[in-house]
Protein backbone atom coordinates (compact mmCIF):
# COMPACT_ATOMS: atom_id res chain seq x y z
CA UNK A 1 0.00 0.00 0.00
CA UNK A 2 1.34 3.38 -0.98
CA UNK A 3 1.47 5.97 1.76
CA UNK A 4 0.75 9.58 0.98
CA UNK A 5 2.03 12.69 2.65
CA UNK A 6 -0.72 15.03 3.74
CA UNK A 7 -1.58 17.98 1.53
CA UNK A 8 -0.06 20.80 3.53
CA UNK A 9 -1.00 24.39 2.71
CA UNK A 10 0.62 27.31 4.49
CA UNK A 11 0.03 31.07 4.35
CA UNK A 12 2.10 33.03 1.87
CA UNK A 13 5.70 33.38 3.03
CA UNK A 14 7.20 36.76 2.07
CA UNK A 15 10.57 34.97 1.71
CA UNK A 16 9.45 32.82 -1.25
CA UNK A 17 10.49 35.34 -3.94
CA UNK A 18 13.95 35.68 -2.39
CA UNK A 19 14.25 31.88 -2.07
CA UNK A 20 13.38 31.59 -5.77
CA UNK A 21 16.04 34.15 -6.73
CA UNK A 22 18.68 32.23 -4.72
CA UNK A 23 17.63 28.91 -6.30
CA UNK A 24 17.48 30.50 -9.75
CA UNK A 25 21.05 31.75 -9.42
CA UNK A 26 22.31 28.31 -8.44
CA UNK A 27 20.39 26.60 -11.26
CA UNK A 28 21.61 29.11 -13.84
CA UNK A 29 25.21 28.40 -12.78
CA UNK A 30 24.55 24.66 -13.17
CA UNK A 31 22.60 24.98 -16.43
CA UNK A 32 23.95 28.00 -18.32
CA UNK A 33 22.21 26.81 -21.49
CA UNK A 34 18.81 27.57 -19.90
CA UNK A 35 16.81 30.12 -21.88
CA UNK A 36 14.74 31.01 -18.83
CA UNK A 37 14.23 29.90 -15.25
CA UNK A 38 10.74 30.86 -14.12
CA UNK A 39 9.02 30.82 -10.72
CA UNK A 40 5.67 29.13 -11.25
CA UNK A 41 3.01 27.64 -9.02
CA UNK A 42 1.29 29.12 -6.02
CA UNK A 43 4.46 30.37 -4.30
CA UNK A 44 4.94 32.72 -7.27
CA UNK A 45 1.60 34.47 -6.63
CA UNK A 46 1.73 37.19 -3.95
CA UNK A 47 -0.53 36.43 -1.00
CA UNK A 48 -1.41 32.90 -2.17
CA UNK A 49 -1.83 30.01 0.22
CA UNK A 50 0.51 27.30 -1.02
CA UNK A 51 2.37 24.11 -0.34
CA UNK A 52 5.78 25.13 1.04
CA UNK A 53 7.44 24.17 -2.23
CA UNK A 54 9.06 26.40 -4.84
CA UNK A 55 8.01 25.27 -8.34
CA UNK A 56 10.41 26.21 -11.13
CA UNK A 57 10.34 25.75 -14.91
CA UNK A 58 13.70 25.61 -16.63
CA UNK A 59 13.31 26.21 -20.36
CA UNK A 60 16.04 24.62 -22.47
CA UNK A 61 16.81 25.25 -26.17
CA UNK A 62 15.36 21.89 -27.21
CA UNK A 63 14.74 18.24 -26.37
CA UNK A 64 18.40 17.45 -27.05
CA UNK A 65 19.36 19.40 -23.91
CA UNK A 66 17.12 17.43 -21.52
CA UNK A 67 19.45 14.46 -21.02
CA UNK A 68 22.47 16.58 -20.09
CA UNK A 69 20.41 18.79 -17.78
CA UNK A 70 18.99 15.66 -16.15
CA UNK A 71 22.50 14.38 -15.40
CA UNK A 72 23.37 17.71 -13.79
CA UNK A 73 20.24 17.73 -11.60
CA UNK A 74 20.77 14.11 -10.53
CA UNK A 75 24.38 14.90 -9.57
CA UNK A 76 23.03 17.75 -7.41
CA UNK A 77 20.74 15.38 -5.51
CA UNK A 78 17.44 16.10 -7.25
CA UNK A 79 15.11 13.08 -7.33
CA UNK A 80 13.62 12.29 -10.77
CA UNK A 81 9.81 12.33 -10.84
CA UNK A 82 9.32 11.39 -14.49
CA UNK A 83 7.84 12.90 -17.61
CA UNK A 84 4.77 14.93 -16.77
CA UNK A 85 1.67 15.96 -18.66
CA UNK A 86 2.67 14.02 -21.83
CA UNK A 87 4.18 17.31 -22.96
CA UNK A 88 7.95 16.79 -22.76
CA UNK A 89 8.15 18.12 -19.20
CA UNK A 90 10.48 16.28 -16.80
CA UNK A 91 10.06 16.78 -13.05
CA UNK A 92 12.65 16.66 -10.26
CA UNK A 93 12.28 17.16 -6.52
CA UNK A 94 14.80 18.42 -4.00
CA UNK A 95 13.40 17.52 -0.60
CA UNK A 96 16.57 18.38 1.29
CA UNK A 97 16.38 22.09 0.54
CA UNK A 98 14.38 24.63 2.53
CA UNK A 99 11.98 25.43 1.10
CA UNK A 100 11.67 22.25 -0.96
CA UNK A 101 12.07 22.68 -4.72
CA UNK A 102 10.26 21.04 -7.61
CA UNK A 103 12.06 21.70 -10.87
CA UNK A 104 10.71 21.00 -14.34
CA UNK A 105 12.82 20.76 -17.49
CA UNK A 106 10.93 21.97 -20.57
CA UNK A 107 12.02 22.46 -24.18
CA UNK A 108 11.53 25.89 -25.72
CA UNK A 109 7.97 26.46 -26.97
CA UNK A 110 6.48 23.99 -24.49
CA UNK A 111 2.70 24.33 -24.05
CA UNK A 112 2.67 23.36 -20.38
CA UNK A 113 5.22 26.07 -19.60
CA UNK A 114 3.22 28.66 -21.59
CA UNK A 115 0.05 27.73 -19.70
CA UNK A 116 1.75 27.94 -16.32
CA UNK A 117 2.99 31.45 -17.01
CA UNK A 118 -0.44 32.48 -18.30
CA UNK A 119 -2.12 31.11 -15.15
CA UNK A 120 0.39 32.77 -12.81
CA UNK A 121 0.21 36.13 -14.55
CA UNK A 122 -3.59 36.10 -14.71
CA UNK A 123 -3.94 35.42 -10.98
CA UNK A 124 -1.41 38.14 -10.16
CA UNK A 125 -3.39 40.62 -12.26
CA UNK A 126 -6.84 39.50 -11.01
CA UNK A 127 -7.13 39.49 -7.19
CA UNK A 128 -10.66 38.03 -7.18
CA UNK A 129 -9.59 35.05 -9.31
CA UNK A 130 -6.60 34.63 -6.98
CA UNK A 131 -8.88 34.67 -3.91
CA UNK A 132 -11.23 32.15 -5.56
CA UNK A 133 -8.29 29.85 -6.28
CA UNK A 134 -7.03 30.12 -2.69
CA UNK A 135 -10.50 29.22 -1.36
CA UNK A 136 -10.73 26.24 -3.73
CA UNK A 137 -7.30 25.03 -2.62
CA UNK A 138 -8.21 25.25 1.07
CA UNK A 139 -11.46 23.33 0.50
CA UNK A 140 -9.75 20.62 -1.56
CA UNK A 141 -6.85 20.30 0.90
CA UNK A 142 -9.35 19.61 3.68
CA UNK A 143 -11.35 17.18 1.54
CA UNK A 144 -8.36 15.29 0.06
CA UNK A 145 -5.86 15.76 2.87
CA UNK A 146 -4.16 12.39 2.28
CA UNK A 147 -4.58 12.25 -1.50
CA UNK A 148 -2.44 14.80 -3.31
CA UNK A 149 -3.34 13.33 -6.70
CA UNK A 150 -7.07 13.95 -6.18
CA UNK A 151 -6.34 17.38 -4.67
CA UNK A 152 -4.48 18.31 -7.87
CA UNK A 153 -7.02 16.68 -10.20
CA UNK A 154 -9.92 18.60 -8.68
CA UNK A 155 -8.17 21.93 -9.30
CA UNK A 156 -7.88 21.15 -13.03
CA UNK A 157 -11.23 22.64 -14.15
CA UNK A 158 -10.50 25.96 -12.42
CA UNK A 159 -6.94 26.09 -13.75
CA UNK A 160 -8.03 25.25 -17.30
CA UNK A 161 -10.71 27.96 -17.23
CA UNK A 162 -8.20 30.59 -16.06
CA UNK A 163 -5.63 29.54 -18.67
CA UNK A 164 -8.28 29.77 -21.40
CA UNK A 165 -9.22 33.28 -20.24
CA UNK A 166 -5.59 34.34 -20.03
CA UNK A 167 -4.67 33.03 -23.48
CA UNK A 168 -7.77 34.63 -24.98
CA UNK A 169 -6.79 37.98 -23.45
CA UNK A 170 -10.04 37.92 -21.47
CA UNK A 171 -9.94 40.21 -18.49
Amino acid sequence: MRTHSPVELVPCDPQWPQAFQRIRGRLLALLPQALSIDHIGSTSIPGMTAKPLIDIDIVLPGLGHIEGATRVLLAEGYEPRGNRYDDDVWAFLSKGSVPAERVYLCPEGNGTHRNRLAFRDYLIAHPQASADYAALKRRLAAEYRMDGDRYTAHKREFVDAIVARALAGDG
